[in-house]
């Protein structure tokens, strides 16, 4: 890699760390731009889990310094993440790539308008006691989110936030906490498989790992600091381009702006 490209790289990892940390599909960001460099795009998505991996080690301590998260119940719900990912980062899904981008973009945009929707579920969470058929089922939905997580992993974290927020009741910071912190626990066992198949370029990994970590920083800092509701609109924002990203509309407006 050029010298003069890598500021350009840790820029990036910035951003997508920041983006990461308050909400998700800052892998749409960090995976295009390491296919620019030339990686192929199954050594882009192993290399792309170095700065997922240090991104969320720096995510997890500043959450867990400002005291917003709660090992334990990270615990509960990111085991069965775990062992979906170690599924998802083994398997090779036999589907066409741009149905399954469009599917995604369009769960996107249903998440969009129930955020819009119902504000208060994801600004002020809801504590209630489950039963055990809920719990049963929470660990199913995180399994699966796991086997996606490990297999793509960009808009994995839409997901995570999706279930922690409706499914467990969290408010918007303590699921980011819990988000950064499932991710966290899974993401090395995910990094290994893609070690074993020679599918990690280290030195771009390790640079993009630099902007991941300093966005990471700063996304738990505001997070915390700056409350639910403003998580929420970069929630929002995030949601909304990276919806019209997937489904192919942001590529089809570029080209009816450009002429």
């Amino acid at each position: 890699m050029d010298w003069y490209l890598y500021p350009a790289v840790v820029g990036i990892g910035i951003i997508a760390g920041f983006i990461n940390t308050l909400a998700g599909s800052g892998s749409l960001l960090t995976l295009p731009f390491l296919m620019f460099l030339g990686l192929p795009a199954n050594i882009a998505n192993g290399t792309n889990r170095i700065a997922i991996l240090l991104q969320n080690i720096v995510g997890v301590t500043r959450f867990r310094q400002k005291k917003v998260l709660d090992y334990r119940e990270g615990l509960w719900y990111g085991l069965p993440a775990v062992i979906g990912a170690i599924i998802g980062a083994r398997i090779a899904v036999d589907i066409d790539e741009k149905i399954l981008r469009q599917a995604i973009g369009i769960l996107l945009i249903a998440m969009f308008f129930l955020i819009v929707l119902k504000p208060e579920r994801w600004l002020q969470g809801r504590h209630h006691k489950q039963s055990t058929g809920t719990r049963i089922l929470l660990i199913i939905v995180f399994f699966i989110i796991g086997i996606y997580g490990g297999f793509i992993q960009a808009g994995v974290g839409f997901f995570l936030l999706a279930g922690l927020v409706v499914g467990v009741g969290a408010d918007i910071v303590r699921a980011n906490a819990l988000k950064v912190f499932i991710v966290l626990i899974y993401t090395p066992l995910a990094l290994v498989i893609f070690m074993l198949h020679h599918q990690v370029d280290y030195v771009p990994g390790l640079v993009l790992s630099l902007g991941n970590m300093t966005g990471a920083w700063l996304g738990a800092n505001v997070a915390v600091s700056w409350g639910p509701r403003f998580v929420r609109v970069i929630l929002l924002l995030a949601l909304l381009i990276s919806a019209l990203k997937l489904t192919g509309i942001a590529d089809w407006l570029w080209q009816f702006i450009a002429g």
